[in-house]
């Protein structure tokens, strides 16, 4: 009975979503207030019945109702019940229900907190949002209804993908898909804008604060992706340019961009146009990366599904929404003011640049991801694009933009001068330097790219530090003026010196543990022992043992440094009966400053010992520890004042409604 009732709040949320489409979009262009108000409750309405349909397919799961195809081919009884919960949505059908739920959520939240918007502007939001969940919906019901169901049930069903059945995967995808949905009311505030035919600096203040959320719960959805290629799949990497990693990687890039235009916007009444197209083809990006997983165009551990009709499904919906929007764009676009005037040399400018080596890094990631497709579909050679081809040309492209970055804060409004901003950098450079020649003295001057690497994550992380000294004048003027500057500061100010300097951390990960790792991949039977980067990895023993839902070959490693017992490491090699597939579990000591990483492989021939693989990986944790430092930056920026009340309505500006001003609880009514 649960099951139908969801089946039917699918229904009744599709119906919710074509009123909402619709009756505020008509509304606004007769300006019959009522019907935009419609709005307002179909948004609510329909968050409500996807909950109730989300919450009716997980409780199939808690229960193990496996009359329901969709649990029976994705679930076990014995399945730990972490697993149980996050498999609604580990798989195709599942994850389109958590999709349409963020999309129902953004919508909502629009409704609820949108009451400094114009009606007429908050009116065609709405509807454009709703017009995308109609589709989404109708993809939902018509290809993809998790509620069918078996007759007879069977007595068990056929689990989970034993690689999902991790904590990071329980919890990568809601993140991810906050993310790629939230990016979809940037894009309904991008059609909405150019429907009105206006773009304002309050539009941009507007459009920031859902750019932020979304920006933020991709960073760590994306991080936490890689943190789980990192320990789950064993092979001792944690990006591997694959397909679908390129595919979030693509919104996150353009997402950035579109997070730094927006600025422009609100600050300088400019770059309008352009920042209109990056909503647009950031959310378009976000669809894509939906078509590759689940169009079965390319094989993937991350990949959901390998149906081509349901591939041509989400196609026609990425063709209708970008196309769609595009052409609105070509007709309204020309008819938008430019706006204020800068100089080259100003901290527009700077975002200008940073635009551009985005937009271009964006673009190089998408040639080198969809070219193979494309040309295996024309009928070519089957070729594989994959790290060579990125180190080459995507890591070029952001030596530059991080240089830039530093910079950039310092530089002020209009015009500056740039040498008093490199000037005021000095602290940075000289810091910046030091660090080179610890990482020279440290490991040499084998890789000059490495050197290069960590003096551009020194440079963002003491650029930022420096930065932020700058504007509370700390050494200038006594430490307690600059306790009074610094709490005075907008909260945004404080989110970009965090989320810089995180990058910088991150950077130092990705550079640290791509060019320094040490690895040995040997034979080891028990006794035997292997030296990594100074370490003694002791293999003690070997032994078999049956956990839950599968059974586990487990090594027990022994790491000495100088005959100092440092950690003990127990990796595992896991089958599970029901899906007849086996998965690795690396062990990994860490601490703040490298990895010890130990991966148990096959059996030899004879049956007496194991391939082994063994790492040290330094600064790697740093990696996931910047990308979360970024995140609170994100979340500081996003708590900032400016978008949370609104600011007085300017005169000259007419109207029923504030002209400024950003996200604000609605007042009563």
């Amino acid at each position: 009975m649960i099951p139908e009732i969801g089946h039917y709040a699918l229904v009744l949320a599709l119906l919710l979503a074509i009123v909402q489409s619709v009756m505020p979009l008509v509304g606004a262009a007769r300006g019959n207030v009522a019907w935009m108000e419609v709005g307002r409750p179909a948004a609510y309405g329909q968050l409500l019945m996807v909950t109730v349909a989300f919450g009716a397919l997980m409780w199939a799961y808690i229960v193990s109702d496996f009359s329901v195809l969709n649990v029976a081919e994705n679930s076990h009884s014995l399945k730990p019940m972490l697993y149980k919960i996050s498999g609604t949505w580990g798989n195709h059908e599942g994850s389109l229900i958590l999709w349409v739920l963020m999309l129902a959520l953004f919508g909502a939240a629009v409704a609820w907190f949108g009451g400094n918007l114009p009606p007429t502007l908050k009116a065609r939001v709405l509807a454009v949002q709703g017009m995308i969940g109609v589709g989404f919906l109708l993809f939902t019901l018509g290809t993809s209804n998790p509620f069918i169901r078996l007759d007879p049930a069977p007595l068990d069903g056929q689990d989970l993908n034993p690689l999902l059945q991790d904590p990071g995967l329980a919890f990568h995808p809601p993140f991810l898909y906050l993310g790629y949905v939230g990016f979809s009311l940037t894009f309904s505030f991008a059609a909405a804008a150019l429907i009105e035919g206006r773009v304002d600096p309050a539009w941009g203040r507007w459009v920031r604060p859902w750019t932020l959320v979304a920006w933020a719960s991709l960073t760590l959805g994306i991080a936490l992706g890689s943190w789980w290629a990192y320990y789950e799949l064993g092979w001792g990497g944690w990006w591997f340019w694959d397909p679908v990693e390129n595919a979030s990687l693509m919104p996150w890039l353009a997402g950035t961009a579109l997070l730094h235009s927006a600025i422009v916007v609100e600050k300088r009444d400019a770059l309008k146009t352009w920042t209109i197209l990056l909503a647009i083809l950031t959310f378009a990006l976000s669809l894509m990366g939906t078509f590759l997983v689940r169009s079965g165009v390319l094989t993937s551990v991350h990949a959901f599904a390998v149906d081509p009709q349901r591939g041509i499904a989400i196609l026609f919906l990425l063709v209708l929404a970008t196309g769609g929007s595009l052409i609105l764009y070509a007709m309204r676009a020309p008819s938008l003011k430019t706006g204020g005037l800068f100089a080259p040399v100003s901290r527009e400018g700077a975002l200008v640049l940073n635009n551009l080596l985005l937009s271009t890094a964006t673009a190089t990631v998408l040639i080198g991801t969809l070219y193979p497709l494309v040309l295996d579909a024309m009928g070519g050679s089957k070729i594989s694009v994959g790290p060579p081809f990125f180190n080459a040309t995507f890591v070029p492209l952001m030596i530059p933009l991080v240089a830039a970055m530093a910079v950039g804060p310092l530089l002020a409004g209009k015009r500056a001068d740039l040498a008093g901003a490199l000037g005021r950098l000095w602290a940075a450079i000289a810091l910046t330097a030091v660090v080179v020649l610890w990482a020279l003295w440290a490991h040499g001057a084998d890789s000059v790219l490495a050197l290069v690497g960590i003096a551009m994550a020194a440079w963002a992380f003491f650029g930022a530090i420096v930065e932020m000294a700058e504007r509370i004048r700390l050494f200038r003027v006594p430490l307690a003026d600059s306790i009074a500057r610094a709490r005075g500061l907008p909260h945004g100010a404080w989110g970009t010196t965090i989320a810089h300097a995180g990058l910088g951390v991150a950077i130092a990960g990705m550079v640290g543990t791509s060019a320094w790792v040490s690895e040995d991949i040997r034979v080891m039977r028990v006794g035997d022992t292997a030296t990594v980067a100074g370490y003694e990895f002791r293999l003690d023993k070997v032994e078999e043992l049956r956990v839950d839902n599968y059974i586990t070959e487990q090594g027990t490693f022994t790491v000495l440094r100088d005959g100092a017992v440092i950690a003990t490491l127990y990796p595992e090699q896991r089958w599970y009966p029901v899906a007849r597939m086996e998965t690795t579990e690396a062990a990994i000591h860490t601490t703040f400053v490298s990895d010890l990483y130990a991966v148990l492989g096959d059996r030899t021939e004879d049956g007496t010992g194991h391939t082994v693989r063994l790492y040290h990986h330094p600064l790697v944790p740093w990696i996931w520890f910047g990308s979360v430092v970024m995140v609170i930056g994100g979340l500081v920026s996003l708590s900032d004042r400016r978008f949370r009340i609104g600011v007085p309505q300017g005169r000259g500006q007419s109207g029923k409604a504030p002209s400024a001003g950003g996200i604000a609880p609605q007042p009563a009514e």
